[in-house]
């Protein structure tokens, strides 16, 4: 059975080095084709702007620009966080972010009636499985065109060769080329000088950092924040209540100019290899270090400690996009009930780059000081013996009959 033909594509949509070329390939690789380009908004700002006269210059017949931030704020980025899911200390801001754009990416193809569905990520990386596991759950069926697997360009520099041969403006430089991907939680950093993990990070370069500063450059005097959280989502800040995704923005520009949520890793990537990468996730970090600060007043000491083991699982499926599955709802739903009491106030004080825990609040507190205290209560010392003799039964058991046995 032939193939059918491509008249139609949908393109998840930037504007960076990637997309921008990818418009005038398609067209030139799917003669006729129309391609409509989406661009799912994440809170990545100013790299909008200018994004429809560019998309149509360089071939699309119209861009959508969906507004996706209450979405991923509510649904992606306060799930993940009640979850305390961390990869390898990465935040997931990458992660979490593809799968409510793949979404409404798959929403658009399918109403547009469109044949195929094209996306900018390489075969080397995580991008292009958190994408297309996506749209295998919304759009079965649909033919993904990946670029980056079968066209010729091996290299960024040849991709900008491909710009400047069909007169694509670029935002970027060759010196400046990094790869980038920026949203309302966070700015990764990869390529050029990170690839050689004996180069340190340029922080204090003027322009390197967007979302903050180096802790050098930080102020003397240190910030301090006050968070409220209601059953484990954030409800105010310094006492105002305000929603998730406003508190996020906050945090941002707080932990930025306190040099907050800078991060250096060499990460394992889902495709097999490891790669390094700078993150910036400024508020993203001192949001996290507030909640698991909470939760330690909280939660039951079994149901933490289960928690933090289930939170791997829960960060690998993100990270792998595995988003839509059951087994991530099931950890969903495992991670509401652990939620249903951790409800009060964090204090924390910001200091050039460190997060200082200065007080923790709640009517769910599992803290008793009279139980604690050093000094007088009502709890019986003497009860702690034969607590010993239990719990260490088993260790005398063996120890005799070792002894039995001539083992020492």
């Amino acid at each position: 059975m032939s193939e059918k033909p491509i008249k139609k594509i949908a393109l998840a949509y930037s504007g960076g080095l990637d997309t921008s070329i990818i418009i005038p390939w398609l067209k030139e690789n799917y003669p006729g084709c129309e391609v409509i380009a989406v661009c799912g908004d994440v809170g990545q700002g100013s790299e909008n702007e200018g994004l429809e006269e560019k998309a149509k210059k360089t071939g699309a017949s119209k861009l959508y620009v969906e507004d996706l931030t209450d979405e991923f704020v509510n649904d992606f980025i306060i799930p993940t966080m009640k979850a305390g899911a961390v990869y390898e200390d990465y935040l997931l801001g990458t992660s979490m972010a593809r799968p409510v754009i793949a979404k409404r990416l798959a929403e658009i193809a399918v109403a547009e009636g469109c044949d195929a569905i094209a996306h900018g990520c390489t075969g080397k990386g995580n991008d292009q499985v958190r994408f297309e596991l996506t749209l295998k759950h919304f759009a079965p069926g649909m033919k993904i065109i990946a670029p980056w697997r079968v066209w010729d360009i091996k290299s960024r520099d040849e991709e900008i060769d491909f710009a400047e041969a069909h007169h694509v403006p670029l935002k970027i430089s060759r010196e400046t080329n990094y790869s980038k991907d920026k949203n309302m939680w966070h700015l990764s950093h990869e390529g050029l000088d990170l690839e050689d993990t004996g180069n340190e990070p340029q922080y204090e370069k003027p322009g390197f950092l967007e979302l903050g500063v180096s802790p050098i450059d930080a102020p003397d005097a240190p910030t301090y924040v006050e968070l409220e959280f209601d059953k484990g989502v954030p409800v105010a800040l310094d006492g105002v209540k305000m929603s998730a995704k406003d508190i996020i923005y906050k945090l941002n520009e707080l932990g930025g100019a306190n040099g907050i949520g800078l991060l250096d890793i060499v990460e394992n990537r889902l495709v097999g290899m490891k790669c390094r990468g700078v993150y910036e996730t400024p508020g993203g970090t001192v949001l996290y270090k507030a909640h698991e600060y909470l939760e330690t007043v909280c939660l039951d000491k079994m149901t933490q400690h289960e928690k933090q083991r289930l939170s791997i699982t829960f960060a690998e499926l993100v990270y792998n996009g595995q988003w839509y599955t059951p087994l991530r709802e099931a950890l969903s739903a495992f991670v509401d009930k652990t939620q249903e009491r951790v409800t009060g106030k964090v204090r924390l004080k910001l200091y050039k780059g460190n997060i200082i825990k200065a007080g923790v609040w709640s009517d769910w507190s599992l803290y008793s000081d009279e139980l604690a205290t050093f000094g007088a209560s009502d709890y019986d010392q003497k009860d702690s013996a034969g607590f010993i003799n239990l719990f260490g039964l088993p260790i005398s058991v063996q120890a005799a009959v070792d002894r039995k046995n001539g083992i020492n």
